[in-house]
């Protein structure tokens, strides 16, 4: 049985993580196929519409303080980031 975060990812935890996982994806996409260039395309958007948005949310999680991020943590544990406007 898959276990459930007890607190839902706050907007900039969910911003992120998303942006994180988007450019895994599109790093190894580039090492697969470096030459692609909807790869290309889709890094590129990524950086002119919303690189700025995550850095700053990067930014406000860094300036927590430790015993909240701990908190957080402790909460989270388990957490599976769902696909936008999605459930299951």
């Amino acid at each position: 049985m898959p276990r459930t975060a007890k607190a839902p990812l706050d907007a900039d935890e969910e911003r992120v993580t998303r942006a994180h996982r988007l450019l895994i994806q599109l790093g190894a996409a580039l090492v697969c196929q470096p030459f692609d260039s909807r790869t290309h395309d889709r890094l590129r958007r990524f950086l002119a519409d919303d690189a700025d948005d995550v850095l700053t949310s990067l930014e406000a999680l860094r300036q927590r303080p430790e015993a909240e991020l701990r908190r957080r943590i402790t909460e989270l544990d388990g957490h599976t980031l769902l696909p936008v406007g999605g459930s299951s």
